[in-house]
């Protein structure tokens, strides 16, 4: 009876998951009125999950590894939802509601490890884990090609200096708007890409799969990316502060691949 609760709260961190973005980097009213309730139907849902899977193994200890990471996720919405009551601050969503819902899509799938059913759809989330990835490494470098760009006008602006081979650029304000949507944009493949691949990594590795270095790494370059995108629209980062963040992403990118040459379980071969 758990999985049904269990993948009803997965229905509602995702929806709460893809709410929560318009709502704290768009600054949409709407969206967050959609986002709370969602997250904490969740998590009511959740701990009924984990009440009825630890009075069905006979103990109130989470021991398996499915129980630690329904009681993990439990906690990281709990802190949410305190810090949200207490100082009515709604920045935390895009780090917790994600977090929450990467740590539960699994055990609700099954309470043993998950197996694809046949070799087509596994190859078909692998496709779409290297293709939401390479997405998001595309628009994160013309991000960073728009914040230069920006950086390059700004500057020529500034000196009072004629157009010449910058007069093709479109205005300043076009291109933070491109650097921004673009960051967006690559946050979203980002986020899917990696839930994808953590399907895939637990269901050759299960839990095992958080000790791969670079599953760790990309993991610390999603936390940079949420990092970066805040810093920007809080603080209206542009041209050369702009340039310096996305380079830190993209090095950050760069680390994850070389992980790979380490990594012992972020194997994945097609048929």
């Amino acid at each position: 009876m758990y999985l049904i609760w269990l993948r009803a709260a997965v229905f509602l961190y995702g929806l709460a998951s893809v709410a929560a973005i318009p709502a704290v980097f768009g600054g949409k009213s709407t969206w967050k009125q959609l986002c709370l309730p969602a997250a904490v139907g969740g998590f009511v849902l959740q701990m009924v999950a984990l009440v009825e899977m630890l009075t069905a193994a006979h103990h109130w200890i989470p021991t398996g590894a499915h129980e630690v990471q329904v009681a993990l996720s439990l906690l990281v919405t709990l802190i949410f939802l305190l810090v949200w009551a207490v100082y009515r601050t709604f920045s935390f969503a895009v780090f917790a509601l994600p977090l929450s819902l990467l740590l539960t899509i699994v055990p609700a799938i099954s309470d043993q490890r998950y197996t694809f059913s046949s070799e087509h759809i596994r190859s078909g989330w692998i496709f779409a884990h290297v293709f939401l990835l390479l997405a998001a490494y595309a628009a994160l470098f013309f991000s960073l090609l728009a914040s230069i760009l920006y950086q390059v006008e700004e500057h020529r602006l500034k000196n009072k200096r004629s157009p010449r081979l910058t007069e093709w650029l479109p205005p300043l304000d076009t291109m933070d708007r491109i650097a921004q949507s673009l960051l967006i944009a690559g946050f979203l493949c980002m986020t899917a890409g990696l839930l994808a691949g953590s399907l895939i990594a637990q269901e050759r590795s299960g839990a095992r799969y958080f000790a791969d270095p670079k599953i760790l790494m990309s993991f610390v370059t999603w936390l940079l990316y949420v990092l970066m995108i805040y810093v920007r629209r809080s603080t209206g980062f542009r041209g050369r502060r702009a340039v310096y963040l996305s380079s830190l992403i993209i090095l950050a990118m760069i680390s994850v691949y070389a992980a790979n040459l380490v990594s012992s379980v972020h194997r994945f071969s097609l048929p």
